[in-house]
């Protein structure tokens, strides 16, 4: 796998880190510390995510490609439609809040599970030794963590200029991501 073909992968692998932190940045409309957070475990659950695929494949390859999809699109559309019921409340009973650290790792699960199968797909393109993946694992894990602090950006700025009913919005990305992940992997 060359440079490029890594870095291609990685912003490919991103995207979902990418919008996940627009919908963060639109529901908070700040930025605060925890945006470092965030794209820490998002580029780390990416970068690992891979790792874990690669090293499960002799064992799990066909299991875990049948059910990845079902498993993000699960997590997704349960915090889509988290954040929409809570978008009903008044602002201040809103539950919904994207800083907290069980949040963020359940979207950086939910984001990187799509790694889980590149992982899987490494074997396939001859990276059969740990030390051929580390520079594609780096080179994941930041375009990861960049993109998501970009995407936080993005979100805070439509967010303060545009005063969306956040959580309808944030939800219904969240809906729209996983459902787009479920129907990607079930077209022939």
């Amino acid at each position: 796998m060359t440079l490029i073909d890594a870095f291609l992968l990685a912003v490919a692998l991103a995207m979902d880190c990418f919008t996940v932190s627009i919908t963060c940045g639109i529901l908070q409309r700040r930025m605060g510390t925890q945006v470092w957070i965030m794209a820490m475990l998002f580029g780390l659950f990416q970068a690992v995510m891979p790792w874990i695929g690669w090293g499960l494949t002799g064992l799990f390859e066909q299991q875990i490609a049948d059910y990845d999809h079902w498993i993000a699109f699960a997590l997704l559309v349960f915090l889509g439609v988290k954040m929409c019921f809570d978008a009903r409340r008044p602002d201040d009973k809103h539950h919904y809040n994207p800083s907290h650290l069980g949040v963020m790792l359940m979207l950086a699960i939910a984001t990187s599970i799509d790694a889980l199968s590149v992982g899987v797909s490494f074997w396939g393109m001859g990276l059969k030794h740990a030390q051929s993946l580390l520079m594609p694992l780096i080179q994941i894990g930041l375009v990861s963590f960049v993109l998501s602090i970009v995407g936080k950006y993005i979100g805070v700025k439509v967010g303060q200029h545009f005063h969306l009913r956040a959580g309808y919005v944030g939800g219904a990305l969240l809906i729209f991501i996983g459902c787009k992940v479920l129907l990607e992997h079930l077209q022939p």
